[in-house]
Order: structure tokens, then sequence, then C-alpha cells
């Protein structure tokens, strides 16, 4: 796996940066410390003047990689997802059940992450935690539709539409299998941010997983959890 990683490039748009960051240790060290920051003082509170005091670069050098913070978030984002679709495919490729299919990839897509010290430049732990807290702000902006038209959230909805292949092959007759899918997607974020912010308004604790909440909505949901 460590391999396979190692030598893995997630498609991101090429709309969504000037040059490369995987290009070079400039590029890869603005996307490490970036994340790092993001998830420190909030994406509010974040700038790249204060990102280029921490990598000791010039403010415009930054400029280089990407047009504006905006546009640097919905980089992260797109890498987050596409490096969760690499793991879902993975996990669930050689499955050749339905349903253990469906509850590994709901599985992939809503547990805690861990950390992957193949891809040296990228904290999945503390990326993870800078999603579940920031990703809304990538998309409540009033450009989004057109965003959406220049294809900057392809990678999410190819997820949204894989999960939702998944569950339509256990139960073809259900008739909202996107809506289910999209709803685990940001549902699982909402849980991990309920879970540690208010938790009162969620039963996901350190007991009661998001993964074992969503897992039993589903099954509930398309008639199965009895046959399981």
């Amino acid at each position: 796996m460590d391999l396979l990683m190692q030598s893995l490039k997630i498609g991101v748009n090429e709309k969504l940066y000037i040059k490369d960051p995987e290009s070079s240790t400039l590029g890869k060290n603005i996307v490490e410390q970036s994340i790092l920051m993001i998830d420190e003082m909030g994406f509010e509170g974040f700038t790249f003047k204060k990102l280029g005091v921490e990598i000791n670069s010039n403010e415009s050098s930054i400029y280089r990689y990407f047009e504006n913070k905006h546009k640097l978030l919905l980089y992260l984002a797109t890498w987050y997802w596409g490096w969760m679709e690499y793991r879902m495919v993975f996990a669930t490729n050689g499955i050749s059940d339905p349903m253990k299919k469906l509850e590994k990839g709901v599985e992939i897509l809503t547990q805690n992450v861990e950390e992957d010290s193949s891809i040296t430049h990228v904290n999945e732990v503390v990326l993870n935690r800078l999603i579940i807290n920031e990703y809304s702000k990538s998309y409540l902006v009033k450009e989004i539709n057109q965003e959406s038209k220049d294809g900057y959230f392809v990678v999410c909805k190819r997820l949204v539409n894989r999960l939702s292949d998944m569950i339509s092959a256990v139960d073809e007759n259900y008739a909202y299998p996107i809506s289910l899918a999209s709803n685990v997607l940001e549902g699982s974020l909402h849980q991990h941010f309920l879970k540690t912010h208010f938790p009162t308004l969620t039963n996901c604790n350190e007991k009661v997983t998001p993964t074992e909440f969503f897992t039993d909505l589903i099954f509930r949901t398309l008639n199965k959890k009895e046959n399981g």
C-alpha cells in the first residue's frame, strides 16, 4: 500500500492552481503548511502573508501557485476527496458481495482518518479535521454555480456516484440512491463536527461512531439490516 501511495498522483482540476504545487519543493511546502495553519487558525484567519512568513518565502511566490486562498481551499478539498476515492476503490475492489462492499465503502468514507506516512507533505489526519471544519466554506459562495460548471467539484461528485452505485447494487428498487449517498458524504462531516463541538446534538461520541450511525441508517433504509 505504501509503495502504491508513493507513486500515486491525485488528479486535481488544473483551473484550481496557476502552477502545480506537486511540481516543486516550494509548492509541496505551501500545501503542507497551509493545511496545518488553516487547521490551527481557521480559514478566515489564514492569509498568504502569514503563510509566507511561516515558510520563509515571499507572499508573491505563493500567488505564483494559487490565485487566492479560496482556490487553495478548493485544491485541498479536491485532493482530500481524490485520496478518499482512491482508498474506497482500493478497499472495495475485491469484494463481490454487494452488502459487504457497501458496508466497507461507508466505513472508508465515515471513519476516523489515520495518517499515511507514505505521503510526506500531507498530514491526512489534520487535513481530515480541516475538511470537517472548513469544507462548507469552499462551496457556500455566490460563485458556486459557475465553479460547479468549471468542474471544481467533479471528484466529490464522482465519489458520491460510486457510493450511489453500491447502494443500488444492494437494492436496485431504492428510489433515492444519490440523495442517500450525498447525505452520507456530507452527513459524516457534520456528525464528526457535532461530536467535537456540539455533543448534545448527536448520539455519536467516544463509544458510538459516525460509521456505526450511517451503516445502521443505510441498511435500515434499504430494509436489509435483518439479512446482514
